[in-house]
């Protein structure tokens, strides 16, 4: 009697002791979704470019922007809405993607362009002047597409 006692309690002690393997959580990364079409103009009537873009204009949208992405297309990029103008600053946590950040005015007039902002980097990216907008591109497309500070920036969603 002794000796089954004793082997229930090293049993106990031996399965009590044992690891349950932990829940591996896939998650898939974000795809880019159009929500419409941006196009870049330089005084006024010429335009230089049209992307498709995505649009950010909810806080979590916001928050997330393009992280957790391994890719992007060249004629891509994502639109970050905001309710007024005010001093912006981005950075690229969890970006795995080099980014150019576009800082545009109420009006939608480039005022600061952050060239090929490097991914995971947490350092603060500010735009020179009050901002109401940024557009997201793929980093070194807004040299490739010849976007300068002072062109207009106009958007469609349908």
């Amino acid at each position: 009697m002794l000796k089954s006692h004793i082997f229930l309690l090293v049993l106990t002690v031996i399965l009590g002791c044992t690891q349950t393997p932990k829940k591996v959580i896939k998650t898939t990364e974000p795809q880019f979704k159009q929500e419409g079409v941006l196009y870049v103009t330089r005084q006024a009537d010429t335009l230089l470019n049209q992307l498709l873009i995505e649009v950010a204009d909810t806080p979590y949208e916001r928050e997330t922007g393009l992280m957790y992405r391994s890719s992007m297309e060249k004629y891509q990029g994502m639109l970050f809405v905001f309710d007024e103008e005010t001093q912006r600053s981005f950075y690229m946590k969890n970006t795995e993607i080099p980014l150019d950040i576009i800082y545009l005015n109420k009006n939608l007039e480039v005022v600061t362009i952050i060239h090929n902002a490097a991914s995971m980097n947490e350092q603060s990216l500010p735009s020179k002047v009050p901002a109401q907008f940024v557009l997201e591109l793929l980093g070194g497309q807004s040299s490739a597409l010849g976007i300068l500070e002072g062109d207009q920036i106009s958007y469609y969603i349908p």
